[in-house]
C-alpha cells in the first residue's frame, strides 16, 4: 500500500466520526435502555423518593406537633408550679397565724394558771396564818394562865374565864399593834 492509498482510506474513515450503522445501533440501544429504565426503574425511584418526602414531611409535622405539645405541657407545668408555690405560701401563712394564736393561747393559759397558783398560795397562807394565830392564842393563853397561877398562887382552872381574859388581852394587844403600825405609816 502506498501512502496515497492510505491517505485516501483515512479520509474516508474519520476517527472522530463513527460509522452510521454504529450510530444507529447505539441510538437504538440507548433508547431501549432509556425506555426500560423509564418504565421500570423511574416509577420505583419516584415511589421511594415520595415515601422519603412523606416521611420527612410527616416527621417534621410530628416534630412540630410534639414541640407544640411539649410547649403546652411546659406552660401547664409552669402554671401548676406557680399554683403550688401560691398554695405553699398560703399554707405557710396559715401555719404562722395558727402558731401565733397557739402561742397567745398558751400565754393566756399560763397567766391563768399562775394567777390560780398565786390565789391558792394566798389562800393557803391566810389559812396557815389563822391556824397559827389560833394555836398561838391557845399557847399564849395557857402560858399566861400558868404564869398568872404562879404569881397569884392559886389555880386558874376555869377555862371559860381563862379564855375570855386571854382573848380580851390579845385583842387589846392586836389593836395597840395595829394603831402603832397605822401611826408609823
Amino acid at each position: 500500500m502506498t501512502p496515497e492509498v492510505f491517505l485516501a482510506s483515512e479520509e474516508k474513515m474519520n476517527p472522530l466520526l463513527p460509522a452510521w450503522p454504529e450510530v444507529i445501533i447505539g441510538l437504538l440501544c440507548f433508547f431501549i435502555v432509556f425506555g426500560l429504565l423509564g418504565k421500570k426503574l423511574l416509577p420505583s425511584i419516584e415511589k421511594v423518593l415520595g415515601e422519603r418526602r412523606d416521611a420527612i414531611e410527616g416527621g417534621m409535622k410530628r416534630a412540630e406537633t410534639a414541640q407544640a405539645e411539649a410547649q403546652a405541657l411546659l406552660e401547664q407545668y409552669r402554671a401548676e408550679l406557680a399554683e403550688a408555690r401560691h398554695e405553699a405560701a398560703r399554707i405557710t401563712e396559715h401555719a404562722r397565724e395558727q402558731g401565733a394564736a397557739l402561742i397567745n393561747e398558751m400565754r393566756e393559759e399560763g397567766q391563768r394558771q399562775r394567777e390560780a397558783i398565786v390565789a391558792a398560795g394566798h389562800a393557803q397562807i391566810e389559812a396557815d396564818k389563822k391556824q397559827a394565830t389560833a394555836v398561838l392564842r391557845q399557847d399564849v393563853g395557857s402560858l399566861a394562865s400558868q404564869l398568872a397561877s404562879r404569881i397569884v398562887g392559886e389555880s386558874l382552872e376555869d377555862h371559860a374565864r381563862q379564855s375570855g381574859v386571854i382573848d380580851r388581852f390579845l385583842d387589846e394587844l392586836e389593836s395597840k399593834a395595829a394603831a402603832a403600825q397605822g401611826a408609823s405609816k
